[in-house]
């Protein structure tokens, strides 16, 4: 039996050495690898887009010498205003504030009660370009505040600019990147590492209430331009060479 067990004992052993040896001569070939020089450059990109949708908040706002009556007063002319905004089929309707409060007069150092002040607001979506003419039939309905109006494009052609963006951005990078290497009389070998920096989604283009009333003063209309979006993206690239 001792006899047998020697033989396999030194066939374990000599085959350790070999699986050892064969560690030793591979650990350098990796190690190798792992210390190649690399160029990290970052790419820009952008596209601009249409802003075709238009978001407004707009309300009614009433005062009176009790609350009762500034609430129904309130209450009906929103009413009218909401079926009116739901008769031009917009999106996404819904109240944004509902407010009633008292108002005082001051005078010798006293202040006294003068009524109340009561606003209710609602916000909805509409193509630009039927915008002026709603505003002016809204007001007719009995709006009586336009607080915001907003410009956006849509949800399709943000996503759309959003994938441009990164496409450009990453011919920018590897544009970079050829230019540095090939100045330096380098080749690029291979991407090691790839960043997708967040194309950013773009904020809707406000305008101010006051700007509005004052842009429409002498207008038979109301005017409603929309203009543009740019959507930005970034990548990041390393390269070893």
């Amino acid at each position: 039996m001792s006899q047998l067990t020697v033989p396999y004992q030194r066939l374990g052993i000599t085959l350790a050495i070999f699986g050892l040896l064969g560690l030793i001569l591979i650990k350098p070939a990796m190690s190798e690898e792992k210390l190649l020089p690399t160029l990290t450059v970052t790419g820009q990109g952008s596209e601009k887009i249409p802003t075709t949708l238009t978001q407004i908040e707009l309300g009614v706002e009433i005062t009176g010498k009790t609350a009762t009556e500034v609430q129904q007063e309130v209450a009906q002319r929103t009413s009218t205003v909401v079926d009116f905004l739901k008769s031009r089929n917009v999106e996404q309707l819904q109240t944004t504030g509902v407010q009633l409060q008292p108002t005082y007069d001051y005078s010798d150092n006293q202040s006294k009660l003068s009524g109340y002040i009561g606003t209710n607001t609602v916000s909805f979506r509409l193509k630009t370009d039927q915008v002026g003419n709603l505003l002016d039939e809204t007001v007719k309905a009995g709006a009586t505040r336009i607080n915001n109006v907003s410009f956006t494009a849509t949800e399709a052609a943000i996503s759309s600019a959003q994938k441009e963006s990164l496409r450009k951005a990453t011919l920018d990078a590897q544009a970079l990147a050829d230019t540095v290497l090939k100045t330096l009389n380098f080749a690029p070998k291979q991407i090691v590492n790839i960043q997708i920096n967040q194309a950013s989604v773009p904020q809707p283009t406000l305008v101010r209430a006051e700007q509005l009333s004052k842009a429409s003063a002498d207008a038979a209309s109301t005017p409603i331009i929309g203009g543009e979006q740019t959507v930005d993206a970034s990548v990041t690239l390393q390269i070893s060479y």
